[in-house]
């Protein structure tokens, strides 16, 4: 991707109501935007390990965003390529699985990560273009995006996957 965008400082990153993304753990600073937790674990090995490592990217992203000057640069500028090949890899495993599996909610999962990569894209083409580019806002909507998307539509899977495996219709993953 070009690169002759303006970036902006990262600001405040507040969180959404009734939402707390960086709990108080041992052990962490104040660079982690997220905390991996055992509540965002489907039970899935696989795509629990990629899960952890969007949100790894994710807090890159929030590091260089709070060290700002060309450290935001530089650090978004590969992060960014790296979450779009990262999750295109991911949603590519997450897909197969889900139309192995024989998922109902296929096409409406397909659609939610589409949306996702479509955003980031452009995102990147707006900063391409020589936009302000507000990292900020771009981080907290990877948060945002990813950790509701585990919670809401990957948990729906993964309570699929336990039906399925205790009706015995499912090995292993």
């Amino acid at each position: 991707m070009g690169v002759t965008g303006a970036f902006t400082t990262c600001g405040d990153l507040g969180y959404p109501s009734g939402m707390n993304m960086k709990e108080d753990v041992p052990g962490t600073d104040d660079s982690t935007l997220i905390v991996w937790s055992e509540k965002y674990v489907m039970g899935i090995d696989l795509l629990d390990r990629q899960h952890r490592e969007l949100v790894e990217i994710i807090n890159r992203l929030y590091g260089a965003c709070l060290h700002g000057g060309a450290e935001i640069e530089a650090t978004f500028k590969e992060s960014m390529g790296r979450m779009v090949e990262y999750v295109r890899f991911h949603f590519a495993a997450e897909m197969e699985l889900l139309e192995k599996i024989g998922y109902p909610n296929y096409a409406e999962h397909k659609k939610q990560h589409d949306q996702l990569v479509q955003n980031i894209l452009d995102a990147a083409k707006d900063y391409g273009k020589g936009g302000t580019f507000v990292p900020n806002k771009f981080v907290r909507t990877l948060r945002d995006w990813v950790l509701s998307h585990i919670a809401v539509y990957d948990r729906s899977y993964s309570e699929y996957v336990a039906e399925q495996r205790k009706k015995g219709l499912l090995a292993d993953l």
